[in-house]
This record gives C-alpha cells, sequence and structure tokens, in this order.
C-alpha cells in the first residue's frame, strides 16, 4: 500500500464516528472481517475494568480507530475548543469508532472491555506525549482514571 501518512489525509476518513465496517468474508474454516485498509504506526490491544475513564484528552496530529473485541464503550466528543456538551455513542462489541484529529473525546466503560486501537502516530511514550494534550471534558468523579503525574 502506498498511501503516504500525511496530516492532508482527512479526505480518507470516515465520514461519521461509528464506522461502517465492511461486510466479512465467510468460508467454512470462518471469517476474516476487514477493519482499516489505511497506513498506520500504531497498533495497540487496551484493556479496560468496569468504571474505568480514558482518554478525556485531544490529539493535534493523531487519528485512531478503535475495535471493540468484548465489552463496550460510552464514547463521549466533540470539536476541540467547544464549549458545547460531547455527543455520547455507545460503541457495541463488533463496532468500530474513528477519531480525527483535534477532537475531544473521552471513554467510559460499563462493563470489562477489550478492544484494539489503530493509529495513524507511533504509540512510544515521547510521541504520544508530544501530540496529546489533556482536557476535562468529562468528570472523573466516580470513575478509574489515571493522569501522567500519578505514575511511578
Amino acid at each position: 500500500m502506498n498511501e503516504e501518512i500525511s496530516e492532508n489525509s482527512d479526505s480518507l476518513w470516515p465520514d461519521q464516528y461509528l464506522v461502517n465496517l465492511e461486510k466479512p468474508f465467510v468460508d467454512n474454516r470462518g471469517s476474516i472481517q476487514p477493519l482499516v485498509d489505511k497506513m498506520m504506526k500504531s497498533a495497540v490491544l487496551i484493556q479496560s475494568i468496569k468504571g474505568s475513564l480514558r482518554a478525556n484528552h485531544y490529539h493535534k496530529t493523531d487519528w485512531h480507530y478503535c475495535y471493540v473485541i468484548s465489552g463496550s464503550i460510552e464514547y463521549f466528543h466533540r470539536p476541540t475548543g467547544s464549549n458545547d456538551d460531547p455527543e455520547k455513542i455507545l460503541v457495541q462489541k463488533g463496532e468500530m469508532i474513528f477519531t480525527p484529529p483535534m477532537v475531544d473525546h473521552a471513554m467510559k466503560f460499563p462493563t470489562d472491555t477489550l478492544f484494539l486501537t489503530l493509529s495513524r502516530n507511533a504509540r512510544d511514550q515521547k510521541t504520544y506525549e508530544e501530540d496529546v494534550v489533556r482536557i476535562q471534558m468529562v468528570d472523573e468523579a466516580d470513575s478509574i482514571s489515571w493522569k501522567p503525574s500519578s505514575s511511578t
């Protein structure tokens, strides 16, 4: 695949947050579900326990697809800089959500959840921290959360 990863690739992004997946290829061996056919630099598997809060930030250049393997995600989003209440989407097992750059987003987990995140940028800590801007879009009260200063 020759698609270059660039900041000008927004014409290649899905036109909605909840991604319409292609039909899987099914035969007597099982199935193959196409997820993302784009150039990317990171694939991570994330486990979140019930009551967790993740994200509550935006990315300057990174985009990511999140595919739910098990459980569900309460996904909140709004344009960066907006004071509007965020929109909430419930992403279930077998569904995928897309987050472009410059979109405030947060994820709450009503149940134990396992999901795959496929991203434009590398996920090493230095690259990640240079691109992420943490915000307080979703209240952390009554959630299990993390801040960089709380790590050891």
